[in-house]
Order: structure tokens, then sequence, then C-alpha cells
């Protein structure tokens, strides 16, 4: 906790808003992606608190299998489904800055590695034309979440339950993604690991998005590794999210963003 409020004021020292911006790329993304009004958003939005109160209000219990780096949150391996909503899903404040970037970029195919309870990849899924492939290593974490997306009509969506390390080679030999979604296993050389197998599903508009980059020295010890790589042209670090694009036409750029989502 201590790290990443230090982490954030470091931050807001050196973030800008979209006046600081000098790239058309970018300063377009701030300006309708992140910070217009929309009223259409709304509705996803709704319809996400709406999922997410039905997880809260599950008191079951179920057993984790968990292959990361633990959890801060809890002890055993034995959890409420209302807990692990609360205090492991996508918070609110994430959930809107995520429904503007897959609303802005509108991206048809995507990878989730780390589905957890669905949350995530509800909003993921929302654009009907997209088809969202996710991976979860937790055989009850991933039911839970297929029986609730399914129930909420959602049929858009594969579900994987494997380790990310033994399905991810065989999903990223012959695919390519409009987007990948890292939200699983938040290890400096396992995000590093992740990264690089999924570099040859890329095309000129691929998009990947890191969750916690922030959240101890070895992510963000991953997060700078990553943004220098030869292949990523413009990286994006939003706090909550960092953002690469793989632009063959763009400068090789770093932006830290204020938004107002």
């Amino acid at each position: 906790m201590i790290y990443t409020v230090i982490s954030y004021i470091k931050f807001l020292i050196k973030s800008t808003n979209r006046h600081g911006v000098h790239s058309p790329f970018v300063y377009n993304f701030i300006s309708i992606g992140l910070n217009a009004k929309r009223k259409y958003l709304n509705k996803t939005f709704q319809d996400f608190i709406y999922f997410k109160e039905q997880l809260i209000d599950d008191k079951s219990e179920i057993i984790i299998t968990d292959y990361g780096s633990g959890s801060k949150h809890f002890k055993g391996n034995i959890r409420q489904i209302s807990d692990i909503a609360k205090y492991a899903g996508i918070s609110d404040k994430k959930a809107k800055l995520l429904i503007r970037i897959t609303a802005y970029f509108k991206p048809k195919i995507i990878l989730e590695i780390g589905t957890s309870l669905g949350l995530s990849t509800s909003i993921l899924a929302k654009n009907s034309q997209a088809k969202v492939t996710t991976i979860e290593g937790c055989p009850n974490t991933s039911e839970t979440a297929k029986k609730y997306l399914k129930n909420l009509n959602y049929t858009n969506i594969e579900f994987i339950t494997n380790k990310f390390d033994d399905v991810l080679p065989m999903i990223t030999q012959n695919n390519t993604f409009d987007l990948i979604y890292f939200d699983g296993n938040h290890q400096k050389e396992a995000t590093l690991n992740y990264f690089n197998q999924c570099l040859k599903t890329t095309h000129n508009k691929s998009l990947f998005i890191f969750d916690d980059i922030y959240l101890n020295a070895n992510m963000q010890e991953a997060w700078r590794k990553i943004i220098t790589h030869p292949k990523v042209s413009v990286s994006i670090d939003l706090f909550h999210y960092g953002l690469v694009f793989f632009r063959t036409e763009q400068p090789k750029q770093h932006f830290y963003l204020r938004t107002n989502s």
C-alpha cells in the first residue's frame, strides 16, 4: 500500500493532461476516448454494476487454485464469491476506464489473461460483435464466471481453464489479437514471459493493456522493460493501467496521462 501511494504521488508529478500531449494519435485518444462524456457508456457501466452486485450477494464458497503471486487479502484457499468480488475484482474506477478504452478502440478479437469472476470479461465482451477468449487457471473461479456470464446472455466468450504457461503457447501460435488484457499472475518474470509470447500475435493496431503496473517494484521493473522493447512504439501510463501500441508509423514515445475517468 505504501509503495502504491508513493508511486501515485510520483506519477502525479510526472503526468500531464491532453494539453501537454503533442501526438495527434494520443491527443485524440484522450479527448475522444478518455475524457469525452458519452451517455452510451453509462449503460455498460450499469450492466457491470448489476453483475458485480450479483457476485457480492453470493455468499457461497469455492476452493481457489492459485498459480500466481497469491493474494494480499486472503490467507486460505477457501473463499466466498462475495469476498472475491469485493476485494479482488476490478474496481469501479478501473471499470469505467476499461469501458472507455474498449469503446474508443473497438477491438474485435480479444484475449484476456486472467478471467477471475468475469467482471472485466463482461466489459471486454460488451460489444456483441467481438470475440473474447479468456483464460483462467482456477477451475472453480472459471466455472463461476462462466455460469454468471451465461445467465447474463453473453454468447461471444470462449472460456479456457488451464495454466497460462501451458495454454498460451498454443493460443499465440497462429492467432492475431486486436486487444490483449493482462490481468493474471502479477509477477515480473511471468508478466514479461506472457508479453514476449504474445508479441507474435500483434498487428499494427494491436493494443496490450497491463493491470497493476504499480503493484510493487517488480511489476514496475516489468513495465519499464516492456515499454523499452523495440516493437513497442507508443506506451501510455494511466497509473491504473499501462497501455502499449505497435504502430509502425508512430515515433517511439512514452506518456504519463491523468484522466477524468
